[in-house]
């Protein structure tokens, strides 16, 4: 991936992303950003049975976070790592952009269900569409 200076990794539920997307940006004067989005929810939260929902929201969300820097660090790898809520394709947009970044790091899984080949990979198509850079896609799914 030569020629990009700042990347940017959308990670999803795998880990695998990320390795593949470290690997990728291997040259050592990139700057890399990695991008965690969860989505906000909107339902009831009252019916769970947690008292305050944003603190265990956040810690889990946190906690992804610390496990994606020690993933990179065990790849000999520094990263700045951001946890968004909200819109997912839009946060990752919205990020690369204010990281100004040269390139998008996502993955996309290589075996579909049919209700996912029939609905397509939205999030992935919505940020290819409206991204303010390439995007590079990986396969997230190991297997």
């Amino acid at each position: 991936m030569k020629g990009y200076r700042k990347v940017l990794i959308a990670v999803n539920g795998s880990k695998n992303v990320l390795v593949q997307g470290l690997q990728l940006a291997n040259d050592e004067k990139c700057w890399i950003t990695v991008v965690k989005v969860i989505p906000s929810y909107e339902g009831d939260l009252n019916l769970t049975g947690i008292k305050n929902i944003e603190d265990a929201l956040n810690s889990g969300g946190e906690k992804a976070v610390s496990e994606l820097k020690g993933l990179a660090e065990s790849e000999g790898r520094f990263i700045k790592a951001r946890l968004e809520e909200g819109d997912v394709p839009a946060k990752i947009i919205e990020a690369a952009e204010e990281e100004r970044c040269d390139v998008i790091i996502m993955g996309s899984r290589k075996n579909k269900n049919w209700i996912s080949k029939l609905l397509g990979d939205n999030v992935l198509e919505k940020v290819i569409r409206q991204a303010p850079c390439p995007v590079f896609v990986v396969n997230a799914w190991e297997g």
